[in-house]
């Protein structure tokens, strides 16, 4: 019996909500929302590979030795069928012309490398605009941590590599991660410090945002008075998303949720659900994806994929 899905917005009013772009990051959407196999559902599927980047390549791929090779990334996002590929400068360059035009890729402009200071990270510009247009991808992908000390320097840097992403018809997909100091661990995922970093790379012209998924703690008592006296729910994590999808603009911007550090296969499906049933737009599975082996990974993300398309419950 194929199951149905919680209702998901027609590509037709997608497009709609970014009528103020040119035509050609208006092409790169329509790209980015009818590749692979989730195309024309309104979900997207992400793999993206900088891990190696940030967390060194013992950690990112000794757990399975064939994510070494830059082409292993481009075959299993391609052979799962994800929406796209995004990675930094090196890992595109190795296969951009093999597999030219057949799946998008996102070339990531910044990185921060595990030598750096967790607490407080501002990363490098490792890649440029025009070599994602030299790579022939549909957009660039930037993070900024809300919370560190040189957040406004990462929003004014932003702001500039949108400007002239945009210029030249590209998407720009910003992975925000609240962070800093003033900030205790359980702060980083706590829900209204990713609504606020949701909300922030909105405000910076981002066309997808992503973030990770929030647990009810608040870090800012003032906003949990808000969320109090407003009434708005968030004992579960399907009713968190769905407060993260108001934040976004109403939800007229296209979210989407990283899969973090690998754990039980379950505990992934689970929050696949709460993105589907919140009704935000999909996910970015990285690590617990690659980590494992071909068969496995190829089984994972079939899985999140049925999810996704109401073929799975």
């Amino acid at each position: 019996m194929t199951l149905t899905a919680a209702p998901t917005h027609t590509i037709e009013e997608i497009m709609s909500w970014y009528q103020g772009e040119n035509p050609g990051v208006l092409t790169n959407m329509y790209r980015l929302l009818n590749s692979g196999r989730l195309a024309g559902t309104g979900k997207i599927v992400i793999l993206p590979v900088d891990q190696g980047f940030e967390h060194g390549p013992t950690r990112s791929f000794a757990p399975n030795p064939d994510a070494y090779n830059p082409l292993y990334h481009y075959r299993l996002a391609l052979e799962s069928g994800c929406n796209a590929y995004a990675a930094p400068l090196g890992a595109l360059e190795a296969g951009a012309a093999e597999f030219a035009g057949q799946i998008p890729l996102i070339l990531k402009l910044n990185n921060h490398d595990i030598l750096q200071d967790e607490v407080d990270p501002l990363g490098a510009v490792t890649a440029s605009v025009e070599d994602a247009l030299r790579l022939g991808c549909i957009g660039i992908g930037y993070t900024i941590y809300p919370g560190t000390a040189d957040r406004r320097l990462q929003y004014a840097e932003l702001r500039e590599l949108t400007r002239e992403a945009k210029k030249n018809g590209l998407l720009v997909i910003v992975w925000s991660y609240a962070r800093g100091a003033s900030m205790q661990k359980a702060d980083e995922t706590s829900l209204d410090a990713i609504s606020y970093g949701a909300h922030i790379a909105c405000q910076l012209g981002a066309h997808v945002v992503k973030v990770k998924l929030p647990t009810d703690h608040i870090f800012d008592a003032k906003s949990g008075e808000a969320l109090q006296a407003a009434g708005i729910p968030y004992g579960t994590l399907t009713e968190r998303v769905r407060y993260l999808v108001k934040t976004t603009f109403d939800g007229r911007r296209v979210l989407i949720h990283s899969g973090g550090a690998a754990k039980d296969d379950e505990a992934v499906f689970n929050e696949t659900r709460a993105i589907r049933d919140g009704g935000s737009f999909g996910s970015i599975i990285g690590r617990n994806a690659f980590q494992r082996t071909w068969d496995d990974a190829l089984k994972f993300i079939d899985t999140i994929m049925g999810i996704y398309e109401g073929s799975v419950e």
